[in-house]
């Protein structure tokens, strides 16, 4: 058994309708901006915190909200009624005298958890030359940074670097990042939340080092990086998975993944474009795509990290490989499940979930890009 029936539900019959795809994408947009309490930013999710708060991060918060808002506008799927610049600005102060997240000594620098995210954001909008200047100081200052990977660590910060066009920055990462590449395991050791551990997936481990790492063509790292995917596929029934961590078992915590952040979602959709054009990659990566559309959308909800339009990406990027409208249809299909979970989980609430990586505007962001046909993963794909 590769997957865990019970965190699964089956799929919609609605057929793919383009309008009705746009009309929810606009909705989504509309409803975010109603939603927004202008001294501070969006509330937090009953799903996302226990308690009401304010996040302000680009993984879960304004910055996040704002970057997909106006992500959205520029792809001509919304028209935005305010500036958001002021409240970013607020935003960005805020960050600096409390950091969301306090487990560290240091205040957060990184690019989904922290201050990097919230600048890029800013500057992104409205480029500053004191923005940029302090991007450069963070990205410089989480070269160091032991967690080695995207989502605190410096794999997330080379992003930034790449998107300021600052190849220096992202080199100095790069060399340290590549030291602490095992040679034995395939795979990098992080110190994270307190543990050591040794993860596979794009957000917390080996994926995402790869896929920062990759923003320069490198044919040893393509080596490597598919020798470690095909080292560690679990094959039953030419269907494929990837546990979540070396070191723990594949039925851990939650049951068997399938979904962006663990399992064969994340993997497909992180490195398809690097795996060569031969017949033992093709099987192996439709496998994982395979596994993914027989499991069926995530009960977990619609979002990116763990949900259903996080793991349509790995249909986006099999269609871009390999040409085969299939995949798009099934991106599709799940892009519909995805905007009726949105709305059946607001009427459960009786509000929206207004976070990029956990809420309703990432899964607006991959529903236009299954209009689009594109493949290209908020954030970790491009900024």
């Amino acid at each position: 058994m590769l997957f865990t029936p019970a965190n699964h539900e089956p799929l919609t019959d609605a057929a793919w309708n383009e309008q009705r795809v746009r009309d929810a994408i606009r909705a989504i947009a509309k409803d975010a901006e109603d939603a927004l309490e202008p001294g501070a930013g969006w509330p937090a999710h009953p799903l996302d915190e226990d308690e009401p708060r304010v996040f302000r991060t680009l993984y879960l918060g304004a910055a996040g909200v704002v970057w997909a808002l106006a992500e959205l506008e520029r792809r001509g799927f919304a028209e935005l009624r305010r500036d958001y610049v002021p409240l970013l600005e607020r935003v960005l102060e805020a960050e600096r005298e409390a950091p969301d997240f306090d487990e560290y000594d240091d205040p957060e620098r990184s690019l989904l958890m922290g201050e990097c995210g919230v600048v890029l954001v800013l500057h992104l909008l409205r480029p500053e030359p004191e923005r940029e200047a302090r991007l450069a100081e963070l990205i410089a200052a989480n070269a160091q940074d032991k967690r080695r990977e995207l989502m605190w660590g410096s794999p997330g910060t080379m992003l930034a670097a790449r998107r300021l066009g600052r190849g220096d920055l992202w080199r100095e990462s790069a060399d340290r990042l590549l030291e602490q590449w095992d040679g034995e395991s395939g795979v990098w050791t992080q110190e994270l939340y307190g543990r050591t551990r040794r993860f596979l997936g794009p957000v917390h481990g080996f994926a995402g080092n790869v896929l920062a790492l990759a923003a320069e063509p490198d044919a040893a790292l393509e080596r490597r990086a598919v020798e470690t995917l095909r080292r560690y596929a679990i094959i039953e029934d030419n269907l494929a998975n990837w546990p979540p961590e070396l070191d723990s078992p594949f039925d851990g915590r939650g049951g068997i993944r399938v979904q962006y952040c663990h399992g064969s979602p994340g993997m497909v959709a992180s490195l398809a474009r690097l795996a060569p054009s031969d017949d033992e990659h093709e099987r192996l990566l439709l496998a994982g795509g395979e596994l993914t559309w027989q499991t069926g959308p995530l009960a977990k909800g619609a979002n990116l990290c763990h949900g259903t339009a996080g793991n349509g990406y790995a249909f986006l990027q099999l269609h871009e490989r390999t040409g085969d409208e299939r995949w798009l249809g099934r991106a599709r299909a799940f892009a519909m499940h995805a905007l009726e979970q949105v709305e059946r989980l607001r009427a459960e609430r009786g509000r929206g979930r207004y976070s990029l990586w956990t809420g309703d505007v990432g899964a607006a962001h991959y529903a236009a890009d299954c209009i689009a046909g594109t493949s290209g993963y908020p954030v970790v794909d491009g900024l």
